[in-house]
């Protein structure tokens, strides 16, 4: 079986190839999928698919007609997967589970210090041979407050590394961690945790009941010097309402690793074209905002976790078997 995964990234490109090999034919494309693109799946019966593709109703119904019946997602979150619609159309889908926490958090305390002892400016001046020290200053993390939204694997591993600076830690979420209460941390309202923290960080899935869980009104109710970061998933905040903020002159730092309108924009060279998203346009004009391209996860480690599994989902459906990865069950 010749199996389509899309969406796939240079560096990603041989790894799926080795894993694939002695299994299935896999053949890459780094093009994402959409309704432009859906037509190219015809004849596979198995696809893989990246967080940025789209699978919304359209695209499924498309799939489905070409002979697709299974997708693989190359990711923890499906939100960009109509699980209904598949449900309909017999597609199965699955995705990963579980991969390394560890990136996620070590990459969102990356953004963190990057933007408290102001790195990217730093980098920027000394590449000209500017070496003053003028608008550098940062704070010591050790002492200060981290409020952690979200705290299952990679809000546990992120409020580790805060336990080593030796911060005081605040946490939310519908369920403790019992790790998390071990290190010391304080389960309180968000509106505390948000009111209470130098530094906040968010570890929860897209749902719609979290979709712009950090709006206008949570955003007020931060510390003006406060650093926010966000490596889970951009719909967690309204970027509108942060641009407000920010250009109130608030926060000491914002470190994106995520951006709720990324699709079509990350993963993507759009250096040569216009910018016709205005609201990311003006977000990384501002000198304490960091923006990066979705790439908490991506370390080999992780990287070789999600492949393995993805190959592991596809070898279930064609042998038969059924895995916790599986969110619509074959048909």
């Amino acid at each position: 079986m010749e199996i389509l995964a899309f969406g796939v990234q240079s560096d990603e490109k041989p790894m799926i190839e080795r894993a694939f090999q002695g299994h299935h034919e896999v053949h890459v494309l780094d093009v994402f999928l959409d309704e432009d693109t859906a037509l190219i799946a015809a004849g596979h019966e198995v696809i893989s698919t990246s967080v940025n593709c789209d699978l919304g109703a359209g695209v499924l119904e498309n799939l489905a007609a070409g002979g697709t019946r299974m997708i693989a997602q190359r990711s923890t979150g499906f939100n960009n997967v109509d699980l209904k619609t598949a449900e309909r159309l017999g597609l199965t889908v699955a995705r990963v589970s579980y991969y390394s926490p560890h990136s996620v958090a070590e990459f969102a305390w990356t953004l963190a210090m990057a933007v408290n002892r102001r790195v990217v400016r730093a980098s920027i001046r000394t590449r000209d041979f500017d070496f003053r020290l003028d608008g550098l200053m940062g704070r010591d993390m050790h002492g200060r407050t981290a409020g952690v939204l979200g705290t299952g694997k990679i809000g546990e591993a992120f409020a580790r590394i805060a336990h080593g600076f030796g911060m005081r830690l605040l946490g939310w979420d519908v369920a403790e961690n019992p790790a998390c209460r071990e290190l010391g941390m304080t389960y309180v309202p968000k509106e505390q945790l948000l009111a209470e923290s130098d530094l906040v960080s968010l570890h929860v899935p897209l749902l719609p009941e979290t979709l712009h869980l950090i709006d206008g009104a949570a955003l007020r109710t931060m510390r003006d010097d406060a650093i926010l970061v966000n490596s889970s998933r951009g719909g967690l905040v309204d970027t509108a309402a942060l641009v407000a903020e920010l250009r109130a002159g608030r926060f000491t730092g914002v470190g994106l690793d995520v951006y709720e309108a990324e699709a079509g924009l990350f993963f993507l060279d759009k250096s040569l074209e216009a910018v016709e998203d205005d609201t990311l346009a003006r977000l990384v004009t501002f000198p304490n905002v960091l923006v990066t391209s979705h790439q908490a996860y991506y370390t080999v480690d992780a990287v070789s976790q999600i492949i393995e599994t993805t190959v592991n989902n596809v070898l279930d459906y064609t042998e038969g078997r059924r895995s916790e990865n599986v969110l619509v069950p074959r048909s």
